[in-house]
């Protein structure tokens, strides 16, 4: 699942031509059409990138997927322990691999718990790029909340153009769920911060894998909030199970 924009209710000096059903309908076009472009970069992995998933020994080659950012990604359940078995790098991995069986997939976490985008945009090119990654996943909003947005939006932005400049795919992961976050509520730190990675996203021209908006739907369609959580702002198995499937989506894996 990936980022939407929306429509705002201006209408052009040209509105008058229209009316009624009309209107209602070249409007309804109109948010399609951005809905559509909306999405930062491509919604699937380069070609290139594939094309090497796909190689058969001994044309294949070792891939580095990494994943940057706090503790969800690192692994933390309910704190101390660690389960990287149960989290989301590794299980988007296991749907990515069970798709293309000749890929040799290096799942390398560089993630940090209590960490925040700009403390890791920080260490981005020493931690990250000297990887020599294939693809980076940054995930850091949920302890993005506690930063002005303008350095959030800064942090992000610098990454995303340290990648791109490196010719690495690099894709922004919305946050996962939290006991005290006011869903769909304008005013609300996480939804905001959403926000920010999604514009972002679609100036830098990087893809975005939507585990907000995932999260949001499975709480909307009645899963409870608690059974997808280990601790207040960790999730568990079910949890990561989420954020799995909106990475593998990347790759074409359902």
């Amino acid at each position: 699942m990936f980022a939407v924009g929306y429509c705002g209710s201006t209408v052009g000096p040209g509105a008058f031509l229209l009316s009624g059903m009309s209107w209602r309908l070249l409007a309804i076009w109109v948010c399609l059409a951005l809905a559509s472009v909306a999405v930062g970069g491509e919604s699937r992995a380069p070609d290139s990138l594939t094309a090497a998933m796909k190689a058969v020994w001994p044309k294949n080659r070792s891939l580095h997927f990494v994943f940057h950012g706090h503790s969800v990604p690192a692994g933390y359940h309910k704190t101390p322990r660690v389960r990287p078995f149960e989290s989301y790098p590794l299980l988007a991995v296991e749907r990515i691999q069970d798709a293309y069986p000749h890929a040799v997939i290096n799942a390398i976490v560089t993630a940090i718990g209590g960490e925040d985008s700009v403390k890791g945009a920080a260490r981005f090119e020493a931690d990250v790029l000297s990887l020599r990654p294939d693809v980076i996943f940054i995930d850091y909003a949920l302890n993005d909340r506690r930063r002005p947005v303008t350095e959030v939006e800064q942090a992000w932005r610098s990454m995303a153009r340290a990648a791109k400049a490196k010719g690495v795919p690099v894709v922004f992961v919305t946050p996962t769920g939290a006991e005290d976050v006011r869903i769909d509520a304008p005013d609300e730190a996480l939804e905001i911060r959403a926000e920010i990675i999604r514009r972002v996203a679609r100036e830098e021209a990087v893809p975005v894998a939507d585990v907000w908006a995932a999260w949001k739907a499975e709480l909307k369609r009645g899963v409870k909030q608690e059974s997808l959580l280990s601790q207040v702002n960790h999730p568990n198995r079910a949890g990561h199970e989420i954020a799995a499937r909106t990475i593998a989506g990347f790759f074409g894996v359902d």
